[in-house]
């Protein structure tokens, strides 16, 4: 292995309570009471998408989806770097992999007008290797076109990668592209998922779990 790549929301950095938080703004603003985080976390790595539907009941197909999700993604970019954090024992992770001389990226369905001031924040941009968003290739995950994308950045063979997600789709697009895929179930996983059953190589409880595939 030469390197290692994180999905962002629910991977590598905790963003729930700010994703939470905005839509609980929004349903303030809609006359409707806040939601308990723990019933938002769950959702939290399926973007507005999943948000809107636990927020307030609507599918992509309905008449006022695209107007709810605008305003959804204006409240979001107003709390956006009000708390995100890395996982616990995450930090000590990310040292690690450069301690044996690996590099690792971010690979992540977030747009980049999210995802960049973010890393920035955090200050994740100047040890990153590649920060690749969903919308910096034709197709996001599933597809495994964003990874390809950030072992081309990286001038590495995706056999040599390892990549770590809490959805199914990360697993998806991680076996696609060749990669040897883990499930961090520390994520945003719902009762509903059956994460072994997806195809990944393994299942980690902690981010330090990884290092015993690298």
């Amino acid at each position: 292995m030469q390197a290692v790549l994180f999905d962002f929301d629910g991977t590598l950095v905790d963003t729930a309570p700010d994703l939470g938080y905005a839509l609980n703004l929004q349903r303030e603003r809609h006359g409707l009471p806040f939601l308990p985080e723990a019933a938002i976390r769950p959702y939290a790595s399926h973007g507005s998408r999943g948000l809107l539907e636990i927020g307030f009941g609507l599918l992509p197909t309905d008449a006022s989806f695209e107007d709810m999700r605008a305003e959804y993604l204006e409240l979001y970019t107003q709390v956006m770097t009000r708390q995100p954090v890395l996982f616990d024992g995450m930090a000590e992770t990310l040292h690690a992999i450069e301690q044996r001389g690996l590099r690792w990226g971010i690979v992540t369905n977030k747009p980049r007008r999210f995802t960049m001031p973010m890393v920035s924040h955090m200050g994740l941009d100047l040890r990153a290797a590649a920060v690749i968003s969903g919308d910096d290739a034709p197709q996001p995950k599933p597809s495994p076109q964003t990874l390809l994308m950030a072992c081309e950045r990286m001038q590495i063979d995706p056999q040599t990668a390892l990549y770590v997600g809490d959805a199914e789709r990360d697993v998806q697009a991680g076996n696609a592209a060749g990669m040897t895929t883990l499930v961090a179930l520390f994520g945003y996983l719902s009762v509903a998922d059956q994460p072994q059953s997806w195809g990944a190589a393994a299942c980690i409880e902690h981010p330090k779990d990884l290092l015993a595939y690298l």
